[in-house]
């Protein structure tokens, strides 16, 4: 469930125009879902992909202690690899997949 929520969010991304930098990108304190650019904007996305909604939205599992750690691994992403972006953003994809229907993509732009 998760890798198809990644497919529809990074489907979205590219339908307005992003590139695909990294995707699952791994160290030793944890992963990034996606992180994409377009014209010097680089962004860090956290994809939450749901069934359903008993739980709740997906965004809303991306708490502060979940922020912290994002902003952690994207100093050691950018510490890993050279980049030219001037600026950049958190965003938080929230997927909702229905059986037998298209995912439903709500991506939330510089989430925190």
């Amino acid at each position: 469930m998760g890798r198809s929520g990644e497919e529809a969010a990074l489907s979205a991304y590219i339908s307005k125009g992003f590139g695909l930098v990294a995707r699952n990108w791994r160290c030793s304190i944890g992963e990034i879902d996606l992180v994409l650019e377009r014209g010097g904007l680089l962004v860090f996305c956290e994809v939450k992909t749901r069934s359903g909604s008993g739980f709740g939205g997906g965004y809303e599992a991306v708490a502060r202690a979940k922020q912290r750690k994002l902003r952690q691994l994207a100093e050691l992403f950018l510490a890993v690899h050279a980049s030219s972006h001037t600026r950049m953003r958190f965003d938080v994809a929230s997927i909702s997949l229905a059986r037998g229907s298209r995912a439903d993509v709500h991506v939330f732009e510089d989430a925190f």
